[in-house]
């Protein structure tokens, strides 16, 4: 069987992430360096450590960064009182939130507005959730899995409400957001999903590689602390295929390669295409003979820069 290796489409990028990235950038060409970020702009140790070698320097508080400085939010989103600590060291806040998780932070202040307890379904831990938790830390309670979802005691069953971390596996959340609607049956929630339409697109583009082209082996290129790129991991090996979660080329074990002869090849929505390329060249070198898109993303969504940079 001849070997190949089949580029998934949609990958990398999303316009969060474009616009986070692109926030940077132009800060550190148009006001020079030092340009102050907190946290990671994006989950992609490539993109930071591109970005400090241009003179972003990337802090976890703001008390780190000169007063009066330039001060950039990072795409995860942030708590209120990041803001009011900014505000008192008089830094100039540039907000690169991506305006989906900005749409989540708006439903936890309406819901938390009308008194209800507000069950946020994601990974604690997560930056985005962190940050999402902080809108109203005494009414949001965190629930990370079925266990918790049925565990879960709220104050008054009457007034609940629900909302999730952006970047989740939607069969993760389905199952867990079922049980929370067994339970709670008043449970509020937002209109549309929260799930980013990033995070769905390559997810079900992974899915569906899988299914149609057999393919055995899935390498996801992306960082171990980007959720999306995790899930794409896990959505690829319930579809039956091995998978691996790589920040470039260099992570690529070539025993992963033995007796696999179809190949597919992914990116998380922080991940650059050039990493991509670079996976892709070397499984060239191997014999694996290229299908699929060459085009990373034509899902033409774009998000409009703060206006500080526009």
């Amino acid at each position: 069987m001849s070997e190949s290796v089949n580029l998934i489409s949609p990958r990398g990028y999303c316009a969060g992430v474009d616009r986070a990235i692109e926030t940077v950038e132009r800060l550190l060409h148009e006001r020079g360096a030092p340009v102050y970020v907190r946290g990671e702009i994006v989950h992609n140790q490539y993109v930071v450590k591109n970005l400090a070698g241009k003179g972003a320097v990337f802090v976890d508080t703001p008390e780190e960064v000169p007063e009066g400085s330039i001060m950039v939010l990072s795409a995860h989103g942030s708590a209120p009182d990041i803001y009011e600590r900014c505000a008192a060291r008089d830094l100039e806040v540039i907000d690169a939130t991506c305006p989906l998780v900005s749409k989540v932070h708006a439903e936890v202040r309406r819901y938390a507005g009308k008194g209800a307890t507000v069950l946020l379904v994601g990974h604690a831990d997560h930056d985005e959730v962190i940050g999402t938790r902080g809108e109203a830390p005494d009414r949001v309670i965190v629930v990370e899995d079925v266990a918790q979802a049925e565990a879960v005691q709220v104050p008054d069953p009457g007034n609940v409400a629900l909302t999730t971390q952006t970047t989740l596996s939607l069969d993760d959340t389905a199952e867990i957001i079922a049980v929370l609607k067994r339970r709670f049956p008043a449970l509020q929630s937002p209109a549309s999903s929260d799930i980013c339409y990033a995070t769905q697109n390559r997810q079900d583009a992974v899915k569906a590689t899988v299914e149609q082209t057999r393919a055995e082996l899935v390498l996801v290129v992306g960082s171990q602390n980007s959720s999306n790129s995790q899930r794409l991991v896990e959505v690829a090996r319930a579809g039956g295929a091995d998978s691996y979660l790589i920040d470039g080329v260099d992570d690529l074990d070539p025993a992963w390669l033995d007796g696999q002869p179809r190949v597919a090849l992914t990116a998380g929505a922080s991940a650059p295409e050039v990493l991509v390329r670079e996976v892709l060249d070397f499984l060239e070198t191997r014999g694996y003979a290229r299908e699929g898109s060459e085009v990373p993303t034509d899902e033409g969504v774009v998000f409009a820069l703060p206006p500080q940079v526009r």
